[in-house]
């Protein structure tokens, strides 16, 4: 199993839980130091794990391939892929690659690994791609005519974080038909309103309305993993693929969620985007 954005929040929380069920994990964070102390939280909780890592900047493009370079080259099978890195930014940024931060991290990174490892995920049959979307897609829609957030972002990037978990269902729609009969299962969840570390990275005003607000209303990381531990392993949702769950159960995702010339026109475009990167 590989999960990205494994050194905090739910990913962490999965990986736990994860490891404690026996599972062969692979730990995908962006810094050396956070990849060593999620090994550290894992092997306490399961003394016998023995967890890899892959340092990669998920906000590249560049560092994605070569993050599924060495995937490749290190593991002959892949049995579940999530895709759970993400983040929120409050004002629009550009990344090196001149691709709009929260885009290229929250929608292009999970499109572009999951396109590379698609050939070994398959020959891994049976396998599964996991998403980790928000209900913030609801009210969101895809600007095709402003894909790089040129013109709006929204209150303190709102507007933008909805637009790209509305992209990861769309995503999620998209694969899963396009793996029908491969034996590979894509699969997207709401994880509730989780109090991590989530969204501290956009100045001390908002870190503290974080701190105020979503960390006493909040679930906990363990509840919030809870959903993505369950579609890693259980056999309910065998067979089944191209839903939305939360709590463990099928949701109904926004109308636009669900469109399909959208979630095709998404895949092209995407496809456009990383190709330049």
């Amino acid at each position: 199993m590989i999960i990205t954005g494994a050194t905090q929040g739910i990913g962490l929380a999965a990986a736990v839980e994860l490891a404690r069920r026996g599972a062969q994990l692979v730990l995908v964070g962006r810094s050396q130091e956070r990849l060593a102390s999620a090994v550290a939280r894992v092997r306490a909780a399961a003394p016998d794990a023995q967890p890899d890592t892959l340092r990669a900047d998920l906000s590249l493009m560049s560092s994605v391939r070569e993050l599924a370079g060495e995937i490749l080259e290190r593991y002959p099978e892949i049995h579940v892929l999530v895709n759970n890195a993400g983040g929120m930014n409050s004002r629009r940024q550009l990344t090196s690659e001149g691709l709009e931060l929260t885009l290229a991290t929250n929608h292009l990174a999970p499109f572009l690994l999951t396109s590379l490892l698609r050939e070994r995920l398959v020959a891994s049959a049976p396998a599964r791609v996991i998403t980790t979307a928000s209900d913030a897609h609801i009210g969101a829609r895809i600007h095709f005519d402003d894909l790089e957030g040129r013109h709006g972002y929204g209150f303190i990037g709102l507007g933008r974080y909805g637009e790209t978990k509305l992209a990861n269902i769309l995503f999620t729609g998209e694969l899963a038909r396009r793996l029908e009969g491969t034996g590979v299962a894509a699969y997207c969840f709401h994880p509730g309103l989780v109090a991590t570390g989530f969204n501290r990275n956009n100045g001390p005003l908002l870190s503290l309305a974080m701190r105020a607000f979503v960390m006493p209303l909040g679930r906990s990381p363990e509840k919030g993993a809870e959903t993505l531990v369950w579609l890693a392993e259980t056999d309910d949702v065998t067979g089944e693929s191209d839903g939305y769950y939360h709590d463990r159960r099928l949701t109904p995702p926004s109308r636009e969620a669900e469109d399909l010339d959208t979630a095709r026109r998404l895949w092209e475009v995407s496809e456009e985007l990383v190709a330049a990167r």
